[in-house]
């Protein structure tokens, strides 16, 4: 071998960033912006009702961005995706008409398009939180029955979060402006029959950007919490 060939340096390709972490970056990036945006205009700004016109926007976008990791979107996926929207959606439409669920309670305008007295998104909302906190309790050792109690406490414990700011920006109101107990006993009870269903539902149950998003729409919804105190 000649002197020129043996110190000749190798040519080692670069390495590249793992395409999947890239993609769970960006969509991180997106939804910090989003909701930072939204958590200074809605904290800071004189007129919130500007912010306010993207609430649905911005639910529709993370719901969006959950979907694109999960793995496993076969026909199974689909029909829990709708059966969770559906009764999630008439569960608030008994909701407010009975007064016997969640307590005595009618939605503003800040969700968005309504059908019979409920905005359409919500569904959604019910879909994102039992699919978030639904995988979330898959990292405890424990059986699906104890996995379903925790997620449905995991769901009650955002929307002790959810209320106060909800109420002030006008997602729905009280009656006589007090949150009951029965709305988060009822939350539960709904939570728990959707994480049995979770769990019974074949389908891939892992999701990479859902631990960031359950962090980001709590520290979102408590630290409003404490500016509209």
């Amino acid at each position: 071998m000649s002197f020129t060939e043996s110190t000749q340096p190798l040519l080692v390709p670069p390495v590249l960033p793992d395409t999947s972490t890239r993609r769970l970056r960006v969509a991180q990036g997106i939804l910090l912006l989003f909701h930072g945006t939204g958590f200074l205009g809605l904290a800071f700004s004189q007129d919130p009702a500007f912010y306010l016109q993207f609430v649905p926007l911005n639910l529709l976008l993370t719901a969006l961005l959950l979907l694109a990791f999960q793995p496993d979107r076969s026909t199974m996926f689909a029909v829990f995706c709708v059966v969770v929207m559906a009764v999630g959606f008439f569960v608030e439409v008994a909701g407010i008409r009975t007064g016997r669920l969640f307590g005595v309670y009618e939605y503003g305008a800040t969700l968005g398009i309504k059908w019979l007295g409920v905005p359409l998104i919500i569904g959604l909302n019910w879909l994102m939180l039992t699919y978030m906190t639904g995988i979330l309790a898959r990292y405890l050792p424990v059986s699906g029955f104890i996995r379903a109690l925790a997620a449905a406490v995991l769901m009650v414990g955002m929307d002790v979060c959810i209320e106060p700011v909800a109420v002030h920006y006008d997602f729905w109101s009280w009656q006589y402006n007090l949150i009951p107990l029965q709305n988060f006993k009822g939350w539960f009870a709904v939570a728990l029959i959707l994480q049995v269903y979770f769990n019974r539902t074949e389908f891939g149950k892992r999701n990479p950007l859902v631990p960031f998003v359950y962090l980001l729409q709590l520290l979102f919804f408590f630290g409003l919490s404490w500016f509209i105190r």
